[in-house]
């Protein structure tokens, strides 16, 4: 099936990452690309990226899609899936923290499963740990083994912790508590990052790390307990926007498609073993103004902004950071600039539901 099967949102997101200024797509022509994570919500932009580069480039890019379980992969990529699918598209199910050999050699490894939300930090640490640091390992000894070009990794801006400074650079690392039982995501990201420098240096594999700051977009799920996806579900529903907190804690938010065109970004031009924060300091709101700001996108609906207590037994482990936002002078000395605003991005995200 073709792009046209996509939704319209969709459709223009990928022309927009593929149009990038700088992007030269021509390292993926006729190469096989291994994406963990397959069925998530930007590792699942990723592979689109490739899927829509066949279709209108004719790039013939191998994806080996490796997935938890079959079922969300048919789930996400329904649309491509009629008629007996597409050779371009294979279904790996597979736990990266389990052993696992892979028959082909992938000339690049996309490593991007994890559990990133929070309502799992509590009820399943050690899954969400498993897979950065495992999986991690696993997957750069495939790289290794395989001779990659290029091996991208998923870690997060949750690796510094309580930041020393605001806009964080890269090397602006603050305090994460190692007992704390929330910390199995900070901490194993953080070792994730180390498997790959210390990989890239005893082995020499390419390896590259981009650091996502808060990040939303078409297909992110509604239900995985974070504030943003709650605020759009509730706009959705037509139902009032509740806060669970004063919500003054501010954080910067990142378009999918701005973020991933970052993405791609990093593994093409990116140094080997360094860190990259991909975010939008333009984007920089507080809870509070979000609910507004998303109230205020559907006056038509005249939906009102509360503040209701977390209800007892909530599994959630909030974040103590109060302020989060990226500083990309690194990111932006590669060429890359997010370009979308938090009003359009989020009006974009919402009516791909529709």
């Amino acid at each position: 099936m073709t792009h046209a099967t996509r939704h319209p949102i969709e459709t223009a997101d990928m022309a927009a990452i593929v149009a990038t200024p700088g992007l030269d797509w021509e390292p993926l022509r006729g190469r096989t690309v291994c994406v963990t994570g397959a069925s998530g919500f930007l590792p699942s932009y990723m592979v689109e990226t490739m899927l829509y580069l066949n279709e209108t480039r004719g790039l013939d890019i191998r994806v080996l899609a490796m997935v938890r379980n079959r079922a969300g992969f048919e789930r996400r990529y329904a649309h491509h899936l009629g008629g007996g699918g597409r050779p371009d598209l294979v279904c790996i199910e597979q736990d990266i923290s389990a052993p696992f050999t892979l028959d082909e050699k992938p000339h690049y490894i996309i490593h991007a499963a994890s559990q990133a939300s929070p309502k799992y930090y509590a009820t399943d640490p050690v899954g969400t740990l498993s897979a950065n640091t495992l999986g991690t390992a696993a997957l750069l000894q495939l790289a290794r083994a395989s001779a990659s070009l290029g091996f991208l990794y998923f870690s997060s801006s949750e690796v510094y912790g309580a930041a020393a400074r605001v806009p964080t650079a890269e090397g602006d690392y603050g305090v994460v508590d190692p007992t704390s039982v929330r910390a199995c995501y900070a901490e194993s990201k953080r070792m994730g990052e180390n498997m790959c420098v210390s990989w890239s240096h005893q082995y020499g594999v390419p390896v590259k790390i981009v650091r996502p700051f808060h990040t939303y977009g078409p297909r992110m799920l509604l239900d995985d307990g974070r504030v943003y996806a709650d605020f759009v579900a509730c706009i959705l529903r037509g139902e009032p926007i509740a806060l669970k907190s004063d919500g003054l804690a501010t954080r910067s938010f990142c378009y999918s498609a701005d973020a991933v065109a970052g993405f791609w970004k990093v593994l093409f031009d990116g140094a080997d073993g360094q860190a990259y924060n991909i975010g939008n300091p333009d984007g920089e709101i507080s809870m509070r103004g979000l609910g507004q700001l998303l109230v205020g996108l559907y006056p038509e609906k005249g939906l009102t902004l509360s503040y209701v207590e977390r209800p007892q037994g909530d599994n959630y482990l909030a974040s103590a950071v109060q302020r989060g936002a990226p500083d990309i002078a690194k990111a932006r000395a590669l060429g890359w600039n997010p370009a979308t605003s938090l009003a359009d991005g989020f009006r974009r995200t919402i009516e791909s539901y529709l």
